[in-house]
């Protein structure tokens, strides 16, 4: 790579003066929020993530379900949401000026990002990687860059009705397993039954396996991860493996396409910008508000009342799932869009927006921090914390991170790891020191 300047009509990366306040103050955001649901993944079993009565400690019962009333009523969903739809904005926003004429450019970005969500994913054993779902995604949402917004959005709610669709006859499909399995479970000769109730009732019995482990299952996955370096990578590329063939192609990758349809809408709109009138910004955030909360707390609502069933914590088989992270990210982009066009709350601002210009980076050190603290490569204190503790940790990490993103890009003009997606993208190197 070369070090030579850029010429003026080359494509290169946007200057400093171009940036946008808003953009970078809600990918902050964003990124902050994604962590009260990472950190779940990170220091809990994996079947804990939906289920709360996994591991729960019944001697602070009622903490431990308040938390995660909390976390799924205000985040839960919303901020991968909001994050999936920035990452949307960016790709119109990156195929603009010289840089629209090289669509290679655009795709060798892509793979670089793939690349870091793979290290991320296997080598930093974070199995909830989203940098690999958003590699893909970004691939083809390049196709419909120049799309109208109203076409935009239509083909986001086709996508995302069909993934609703999809997670319905899921749904149907589990009761009809559950129902399978009563019936085995009653039978004086199991056997004696139709093939078709025996595979309901098994697929049932995995479900409720997977998403409510037994004791032995339960310290089986906690010992691995937690036992060494080699154990959690052996247990975690299993795992993350299987997310990405089965989980990723039918649900995961279409549900972040939706979103990301819908900020690249947005964005032509001139909303994720704040661009819009006050009075629009705040209608937004009220009826986003509104839609979100009632959804999300008539969901825990139906979680309590069913006794914790696992059909009703599982969110994305949910009816209302995307109704309800839906509406509460578009209240939080309609409350940062305000607040950055008041001109409001100036030095959350001013540590909100380093965070953003950082995300990959940022993003990077959760798992970096997470593999030092949760795994056997460092402290091994997976499932050793409860929900409430690690709600300690995510405030921790939070002002590791708002503290030291500004003192890093006083210093340089970009974070190390944005810096070298940049020069791999380029094959450039963008002066680094200001």
């Amino acid at each position: 790579m070369s070090s030579t300047a850029l010429t003026e009509s080359a494509p290169q990366p946007v200057a400093e003066a171009q940036r946008v306040e808003s953009l970078d103050v809600l990918r902050g955001f964003a990124l902050l929020g994604i962590l009260p649901l990472n950190i779940l993944g990170f220091g809990l079993h994996s079947a804990a993530y939906f289920n709360p009565t996994v591991g729960l400690d019944e001697s602070i019962r009622s903490l431990e379900l308040g938390v995660w009333a909390f976390v799924d009523v205000f985040f839960e969903g919303a901020m991968r949401c909001l994050f999936s739809m920035l990452f949307g904005a960016g790709v119109v926003l990156f195929a603009t000026g010289a840089r629209a004429k090289s669509g290679w450019l655009h795709y060798r970005r892509t793979f670089w990002l793939l690349m870091f969500g793979l290290f991320d994913a296997y080598i930093l054993l974070w199995n909830g990687d989203i940098l690999i779902l958003y590699a893909v995604a970004g691939a083809l949402l390049y196709l419909v860059r120049n799309w109208r917004p109203r076409n935009l959005l239509i083909l986001a709610a086709v996508i995302l009705g069909l993934t609703t669709l999809l997670m319905a006859a899921g749904r149907w499909s589990m009761s009809q397993g559950e129902k399978a399995a009563a019936e085995v479970a009653a039978a004086t000769d199991p056997d004696s039954l139709s093939e078709q109730t025996r595979g309901f009732a098994n697929a049932w019995n995995g479900f409720v396996a997977d998403n409510n482990p037994s004791p032995e299952k339960y310290d089986e996955q906690i010992r691995q991860r937690n036992g060494s370096y080699a154990s959690a990578f052996s247990w975690n590329a299993k795992y993350t493996t299987q997310q990405l063939l089965a989980a990723a192609p039918l649900f995961l990758l279409w549900d972040a396409v939706g979103m990301m349809l819908i900020g690249m809408a947005f964005f032509k709109l001139d909303l994720l910008q704040g661009g819009r009138s006050r009075q629009f910004l705040t209608r937004f955030m009220i009826v986003g508000f509104f839609v979100g909360m009632a959804v999300n707390v008539f969901e825990v609502t139906t979680a309590l009342r069913s006794g914790f069933g696992v059909l009703e914590l599982f969110s994305p088989m949910k009816p209302t799932y995307q109704l309800g992270r839906l509406g509460m990210a578009c209240g939080y982009l309609g409350l940062v869009a305000l607040i950055v066009k008041l001109g409001t709350l100036p030095s959350v601002r001013t540590r909100l927006a380093p965070v953003g210009r950082m995300a990959l980076t940022n993003y990077l050190m959760h798992s970096a921090i997470a593999l030092v603290v949760f795994s056997g490569a460092g402290f091994g204190l997976v499932g050793q914390l409860s929900r409430w503790q690690l709600v300690l940790v995510v405030l921790a990490i939070w002002t590791l991170q708002l503290i030291v993103s500004p003192w890093w890009l006083q210093r340089y003009r970009f974070g190390p790891l944005e810096w070298l997606w940049r020069a791999l993208t380029y094959w450039q190197l963008p002066a680094l020191r200001r």
